[in-house]
C-alpha cells in the first residue's frame, strides 16, 4: 500500500476571490454529520444558491476537475477540519492558492491533500486559463515544485517537511501504523495483561 502524494494531473477549477473562510467551504449546518460521507455535495452549498448555477462548482464545465485554483488566505475562519474533507469528497486532489490559512493547509495534508502556493500573478494566469479553456490539463508536480497548465508552468511552493510527508507518504498514520506490524505484533507479545490469541492479532492487524 502506498500513500505517496507526488504528482497530481487532471482538470482545474478557478474559484476567484480573497478570504474564502471555512464556513463558506462547508456551513456549519453540515458539521453534524457523523462521517464525512456525502459532504462533497454540500460543498459552498450557500454560495452556490447565491451564484443560482454561476458558481464553478455547479458549472458543467468544471465537473470531474479535480484541481482547485484559488486566491489568497484561503480557508481562514474557524477551524473546522470538514472543510477539506468536504472538498476531498467533491474529488479535489490538490489546491493551488496565493495564501492558506495555517490550520486549513494542515488539515489538507493531514489527508493527502497539497496545497501549494504561487505568485498571485501565477494564481491569476492559471484562473484565466482555466476560464477561457476549462478542459486544459493541469499537473502539480511536488518532486519539481511545478504546475504545468495547458503550455504555461510556473514554480510553486510548500514547507519542506509537508511536502515531505506527502511525497513519501508518511502523511497517512494508517500506512505508517502498518508498515510497522511486526514491532507491534512483538510488543503485544510481550504484554502480560493481553490474553490475544496470535492469530487474532494478525487479524486485527
Amino acid at each position: 500500500m502506498s500513500s505517496e502524494v507526488k504528482v497530481i494531473e487532471g482538470r482545474g477549477i478557478p474559484l476567484v476571490g480573497n478570504d474564502i473562510d471555512t464556513d463558506r467551504i462547508i456551513p456549519a449546518r453540515f458539521l453534524r454529520c457523523v462521517t464525512f460521507d456525502g459532504l462533497g455535495e454540500q460543498a459552498f452549498a450557500d454560495d452556490r444558491v447565491q451564484a443560482k448555477g454561476e458558481h464553478p462548482f455547479d458549472q458543467p464545465q468544471y465537473q470531474g476537475a479535480n484541481i482547485l485554483v484559488v486566491n489568497g488566505n484561503f480557508g481562514c475562519g474557524s477551524s473546522r477540519e470538514h472543510a477539506p474533507q468536504a472538498l476531498a469528497k467533491w474529488g479535489i486532489q490538490a489546491v493551488v492558492g496565493e495564501s492558506f490559512a495555517e490550520i486549513f493547509f494542515g488539515n489538507c495534508v493531514a489527508i493527502g491533500i497539497p496545497g501549494v502556493t504561487a505568485e498571485p500573478t501565477t494564481v491569476k494566469q492559471l484562473q484565466t486559463i482555466l476560464q477561457e479553456n476549462p478542459q486544459a490539463s493541469i499537473t502539480v508536480d511536488l518532486d519539481a515544485m511545478q504546475v504545468h497548465c495547458g503550455d504555461f508552468q510556473a514554480s510553486v511552493s510548500m514547507g519542506e517537511g509537508s511536502r515531505q510527508m506527502l511525497t513519501t507518504g508518511t502523511w497517512d498514520t494508517c500506512v505508517q501504523l502498518l508498515a510497522q506490524i511486526d514491532p507491534i505484533r512483538a510488543t503485544v507479545a510481550k504484554l502480560p495483561y493481553v490474553d490475544w490469541d496470535s492469530r487474532v492479532v494478525a487479524t486485527s492487524l
